[in-house]
């Protein structure tokens, strides 16, 4: 047993999925898509444990063959497409302190869409619990589009501004892009949620949340064929640039 608190890394997978069918298991550079979310997750060492959560099968055969647990199986009723995504995660837990008396302190949900996520993100939003007694923590990155640019369209063809600011008012109050404040989305790769939290409000978000903030390069979310082949990119460079570090001469001098 690792140091520290009872860490739980939860991995939900299910075998239906509209945008990419079969998406927990596609290829990306010669992996199943679910085999990098439970790498990372095996990577991070202040897990206990990474466990996968499915209905289904061929991913559970995939979890375990890339050394990941599955020590359930889930309820079908838990795996739709309209299913709200903390049914699995309760259901997880539940199933562990009946059947194991496992009771972790925290639990890690990572998001097997979010294949650039680092095990050092695990460890910052871990470390950021724990330095803050935080409920939960939810890694988000800078906001691509300002909300403050964001518009109703109406019947009549006009654009009113969705926030209330008009598009006069907010060339003359940001007159640069660069002025706008900065905020900050979710990018789904890891929600963290202290688990006596997690069961009194069965949410991901307690009252104490924190933000762990990622960069954009590492929170792309797969969601289309689009994204998968932009993943492949962003996997390609980046095996790329350590070649690059390996074959670069050494300094001698």
């Amino acid at each position: 047993m690792k140091d520290g608190p009872r860490i739980l890394g939860l991995i939900c997978a299910r075998g239906g999925s509209k945008g990419i069918p079969r998406k927990s298991v596609c290829m990306l550079r010669g992996k199943p898509l679910l085999a990098w979310a439970i790498e990372t997750a095996l990577n991070a060492r202040s897990l206990e444990r990474v466990v996968v959560s499915t209905e289904d099968p061929e991913i559970a055969a995939v979890a375990r063959r890339y050394s990941a647990e599955v020590p359930f199986v889930r309820p079908t009723e838990m795996a739709q497409e309209t299913t709200p995504g903390i049914e699995p995660v309760l259901h997880a837990v539940t199933w562990f302190e009946e059947h194991e008396r496992y009771s972790p302190e925290l639990v890690v949900l990572l998001q097997l869409t979010s294949p650039l996520t680092a095990a050092g993100d695990i460890e910052a939003a871990i470390d950021i619990a724990l330095a803050n007694d935080a409920d939960s923590v939810v890694s988000i990155c800078e906001a691509r589009h300002h909300p403050y640019s964001t518009y109703r369209l109406n019947s009549d063809g006009t654009l009113t501004g969705f926030l209330g600011i008009e598009a006069r008012e907010l060339d003359k109050r940001y007159p640069r892009r660069q002025d706008l404040p900065v905020v900050y989305v979710e990018n789904g790769a890891i929600h963290l949620a202290k688990r006596s939290a997690l069961l009194q409000y069965r949410s991901l978000y307690g009252p104490r949340i924190f933000g762990y903030v990622m960069p954009p390069e590492r929170s792309l979310d797969i969601d289309t064929l689009w994204d998968l082949r932009l993943a492949e990119c962003l996997l390609c460079q980046e095996v790329s640039n350590e070649s690059d570090q390996r074959c670069r001469p050494v300094d001698r001098a």
